[in-house]
């Protein structure tokens, strides 16, 4: 169901929130380096901040049930987000200079925005007309959750593999194998070549494309409202610039997190077929009737469903690794009374 909120309320809000994008685009752009853990953290913190406040003025504004599924949305979203940190990775594969990373990402994150939002307004009007997507999108994820609580290798972990889009742009586009600080263009010899920054943002923003496949419907399975989904969608990438820098190798540590996106996952693909049989339009299945003994998942069960599920997950990867920790430490030969003297 959707909660219809003020369109002004909606019109104020994302134009704050294109305002605070362009300043954060424009503070990268005038002063490239690599932030301290300091740094990263209270950006970090003051975008959670922001959106625990937004939620907050959901509420006050549009009542309960529309900030219930900000916050569930934004929870979902922001934990999906992280497979997003697979830039780790690109960033590994094409040597980007560090002093240049904070404005690769920024980019990036501009453009997975863009084919954001068209998803969202694409899948928004789907939904409207077509409810049976609903099985389609249910399936998907259950079958994404299977597929993410199957254990990558290492291999597969740290491999990054050109899609067909930026294999094409390598066979078109005139380049050069070196940067030039943060040109997209340089001249060689009396030639004008493209730097590899312009094969790094093709390959994040085609990366951020088929991450979105998953994240997409699972936020519809949250709400249906194209603003708060693409409110939860913003609040989840904006940070994430910073989160890069902030966690560093740490994620090697959340063992258990990709347990934890799985029942996410299949909770709300789970979530989306009992939806569908309860609104059931498809002449072929019940006669085109809906089931009224499938039961409507109310939102505060979500919202619960998606923090103890990230909660769970999280303690127990950190106990884990500490136990992990004190097991290598302990294999570790202690040193003989000569080699002391």
């Amino acid at each position: 169901m959707v909660h219809e909120l003020p369109v002004t309320f909606e019109v104020i809000s994302l134009g704050a929130m294109l305002v605070l994008l362009i300043a954060d685009l424009l503070i990268v752009g005038r002063r490239p380096h690599v932030p301290s853990v300091k740094e990263s953290a209270i950006w970090v913190s003051f975008y959670v901040g922001l959106a625990v406040i937004f939620g907050g003025i959901v509420w006050g504004v549009g009542g309960i049930t529309p900030a219930a599924e900000f916050y569930a949305g934004w929870l979902m979203e922001y934990s999906l987000s992280v497979d997003n940190l697979f830039v780790f990775v690109i960033m590994a594969r094409f040597a980007v200079p560090r002093d240049q990373q904070q404005r690769v990402l920024m980019i990036g994150i501009i453009m997975a925005l863009i084919f954001r939002a068209a998803f969202i307004l694409a899948g928004a009007a789907l939904i409207e007309q077509f409810t049976w997507l609903f099985y389609i999108f249910g399936a998907f994820l259950i079958y994404t959750a299977i597929q993410q609580a199957i254990p990558e290798t290492p291999e597969e972990h740290d491999d990054y593999k050109e899609n067909v889009l930026i294999r094409q742009m390598r066979k078109v586009l005139p380049l050069h194998h070196q940067y030039d600080g943060a040109k997209l263009r340089t001249t060689v010899d009396g030639r004008r070549l493209f730097t590899p920054l312009i094969i790094v943002f093709l390959a994040i923003g085609s990366t951020d494309v088929l991450f979105a496949v998953d994240s997409i419907p699972a936020i519809f399975g949250i709400t249906r409202d194209p603003f708060i989904v693409f409110a939860t969608n913003l609040f989840a990438l904006m940070g994430l610039r910073q989160l890069y820098f902030l966690l560093g190798g740490l994620l090697d540590r959340l063992v258990y997190l990709p347990y934890a996106l799985s029942a996410i996952l299949g909770f709300i693909g789970i979530k989306l077929i009992l939806e569908a049989l309860h609104t059931n339009s498809i002449p072929w299945i019940n006669g085109g009737h809906g089931f009224h003994w499938a039961p409507e998942i109310p939102i505060w069960l979500s919202l619960t469903v998606i923090v103890v599920s990230l909660a769970v997950g999280t303690i127990a990867s950190l106990i884990k690794s500490a136990h992990d920790e004190r097991v290598e430490a302990a294999k570790e030969p202690e040193p003989s009374e000569e080699s002391s003297k």
